[in-house]
């Protein structure tokens, strides 16, 4: 079957589009709002963008009634948002701080997880979490949609100091990303995490390509 979407309705009783680029890692992000409320919010559509210096992003749709997500105001209003690292652990925790509620409620109570206040700024990190990213503002690029929902805030940032939990670090200094097992999401409702990893190296790749796939220091 094909079909063009942006002409002609899905074919299928659920749109498949979500449920082919994946597994995509789940941008847990904690932000402040300039009252000082908490907020924790998880999104799928999350990915680091380069490493020198080490850059991010995250697209978030509006709600159906035109509102801009808590997290995108939030990151424009005081300049930083914290990515925290979903794990399969704290998948339920992660699900909850999913729900809609009102801007003055914490997700962060709601989730049932602990508050540590980052470095650099005012934002709260999720204690649990292995893996946090402290992540400075950079600008946010607005795309309309064909809906309300549709219109959609890519927000890009530079992370500026990065939390990693020693006891998910190898002997060898890697993150120890099967006993973090990262969550990430698929379409639908569905879910996945990391258990399984195996290794390929590019055949004749030069020592500089190798040193930024593999991530070692300059």
């Amino acid at each position: 079957m094909k079909y063009d979407p942006s002409r002609e309705k899905c074919p299928l009783p659920f749109s498949p589009f979500k449920s082919c680029t994946v597994p995509r890692p789940i941008g847990w992000l904690s932000s402040v709002s300039p009252d000082g409320i908490d907020n924790l919010a998880p999104y799928s559509q999350w990915q680091n963008l380069t490493f020198d210096p080490p850059m991010v992003m995250f697209a978030a749709n509006q709600y159906p009634d035109g509102r801009r997500k808590d997290t995108v105001l939030n990151a424009e209003q005081t300049g930083w948002f914290v990515w925290n690292m979903a794990t399969y652990s704290l998948r339920e925790a992660v699900n909850l701080s999913a729900m809609a509620v009102p801007s003055h409620q914490s997700e962060f109570d709601l989730a049932g997880v602990t508050r540590r206040r980052a470095d650099l700024c005012n934002v709260q990190m999720v204690a649990e979490s292995p893996v946090h990213f402290e992540c400075r503002y950079l600008s946010t690029h607005r795309f309309a949609g064909n809906s309300k929902v549709g219109t959609i805030d890519v927000v890009f940032a530079q992370v500026e100091r990065i939390h990693i939990d020693e006891n998910f670090l190898t002997p060898e200094g890697k993150l120890d990303v099967l006993k973090a097992r990262p969550l990430a999401r698929l379409g639908y409702y569905d879910y996945t995490s990391v258990t399984d990893i195996f290794e390929m190296r590019i055949p004749n790749a030069s020592a500089a390509e190798a040193d930024g796939l593999e991530g070692t220091p300059a």
